[in-house]
């Protein structure tokens, strides 16, 4: 098996190193309408797809396996150009983390997920094997737009599917030029064509067109409230990664410098645009004032009163309408620490990466899934009243939750009332996906469908071929 991965990687290497970054791959694939996957219309998309769908099926299995590292080495040797391309698209987020985002595609899951089961018995031998849904319809999200878009390739192909994206509109440049890449790369090393392909000017129309289209049998939405619930109204089956308020507890057992050095970590990741990081803190009495001196010294700037009174007024207008939501200021999404700042006349510190205050639980950006690099702490009795706001504020969204102790019975105790998809002790947010923790990565974190984190396994129908009499040699 490790000859086998070095072969691939060699062949990967090879085709990558032909391949000029930005075009000039030679002719377009056999048969195909669009730029390298690229496609005016939601049809012509699904058909390209389709195609590529039974070829992918012919194909050796070592061809899928290049098809999965070829999308890895791309993401992990353009990273930074590719990551800055995203970053002036979107103009949210940071620029480092936008590239270590498509450095860390290269360990997202593939085939090696696909085990085949067996049973055998006096009967006989029953084998279960994953088989693929066939063409899938991916929306993808403007936080994340190609990293999400990449990771659901590898999952989605290693298990024998190919993809058809509806990018975010504001992600969507940087969305087709990975398409183009991806696919001019895996067609040059193994003739495979059109594994993924995307439309090009997407909407709010292309998007429900590919929710009703009749040779989609699986949808994938990673997005916003909105997206999530059109995807669940579609007369199919849907997996969907839908949104949070992510809390974190801590009590008076944490160590104080690791859960600040934790929250700043997973809150001021990307400028707090994933949707697992730190939303709002409910500390204890007992520990509050010490939890936020700590926070300064692990890079947080502090915000008094009156200045966090300032900036919630410029982050959130009233609700339209009684008992609403407050409206966010979406130009305020994924900006730096010192641009927030700046927006209330306040000069922090070189190297902040976080701005945080106390409130109480009325300010809008406890109860709202705010994504900017301010986090609200809010103080409680203890670890039981800080739960019970945990759960309360998380919405019953099921997706992520945090806590710092060292009391076992306290952590024990959120997780069952929390009962949330993610659930981190003592670490940041980014550990629950293998950063900085244990297991593997994705981007698509499945809540209101139950799937979880999503891997190849999640994009396979179950399959059981029963031999009755025979095949058991033992």
């Amino acid at each position: 098996m490790q000859a086998t991965e070095e072969a691939i990687r060699s062949v990967v290497q090879e085709v990558l190193s032909q391949l000029n970054n930005r075009g000039g791959y030679g002719s377009a694939p056999a048969g195909g309408d669009g730029d390298w996957g690229v496609f005016n219309s939601v049809d012509q998309a699904v058909a390209a797809a389709t195609a590529g769908q039974q070829q992918l099926l012919k194909a050796t299995l070592e061809d899928r396996a290049k098809a999965l590292e070829i999308v890895r080495q791309i993401c992990d040797t353009q990273a930074e150009e590719l990551g800055r391309m995203e970053l002036e698209e979107t103009k949210i987020g940071r620029l480092d983390h936008k590239i270590e985002k498509l450095h860390l595609i290269k360990s997202i899951p593939g085939m090696e997920f696909l085990k085949t089961e067996a049973v055998s018995g006096d009967n006989g031998i029953s084998l279960t094997e994953y088989a693929p849904f066939g063409v899938i319809g991916a929306i993808t999200p403007v936080t994340h737009s190609l990293p999400t878009l990449a990771c659901n390739f590898i999952n989605m192909v290693a298990a024998g599917n190919t993809l058809v994206v509806n990018p975010h509109p504001s992600g969507a440049k940087i969305a087709c030029e990975g398409v183009r890449r991806f696919n001019q790369a895996i067609y040059q090393a193994t003739g495979l064509q059109n594994l993924v392909t995307i439309v090009g000017n997407p909407t709010l129309e292309t998007a429900d067109e590919i929710f009703n289209h009749r040779s989609i049998p699986l949808l994938v939405v990673t997005g916003g409230p909105g997206v999530a619930r059109a995807a669940l109204a579609a007369k199919k089956r849907a997996i969907v990664a839908g949104p949070g308020n992510p809390p974190v507890v801590v009590d008076e057992t944490a160590d104080l410098d690791n859960a600040a050095k934790s929250i700043i970590i997973g809150a001021a990741y990307d400028n707090n645009l994933l949707c697992i990081g730190e939303k709002e803190v409910f500390a204890v009495e007992s520990i509050f004032d010490q939890l936020m001196s700590a926070m300064g010294r692990h890079g947080g700037f502090q915000l008094n009163a009156q200045q966090v009174a300032q900036l919630t007024s410029l982050a959130f207008a009233p609700p339209k309408e009684p008992g609403g939501h407050a409206v966010l200021n979406r130009d305020m999404i994924g900006k730096d620490a010192a641009v927030l700042a700046g927006m209330i006349g306040v000069n922090v510190p070189a190297g902040t990466q976080l701005l945080y205050g106390e409130t109480d639980t009325n300010n809008p950006f406890v109860p709202e899934e705010q994504m900017m690099p301010f986090v609200p702490f809010v103080r409680c009795r203890n670890a039981d009243h800080g739960i019970e706001l945990a759960k309360e504020f998380e919405h019953g969204f099921r997706h992520t939750s945090m806590i710092h102790s060292r009391n076992i019975e306290t952590i024990t105790k959120m997780g069952r009332v929390m009962d949330t998809t993610l659930f981190v002790q003592n670490g940041p947010c980014g550990a629950a996906l293998g950063n900085g923790g244990e297991g593997y990565g994705s981007f698509s974190i499945a809540t209101p469908t139950g799937e979880g984190v999503t891997n190849p396994l999640t994009f396979t129908r179950f399959r059981r071929s029963t031999t009755v009499g025979h095949l058991r040699v033992i």
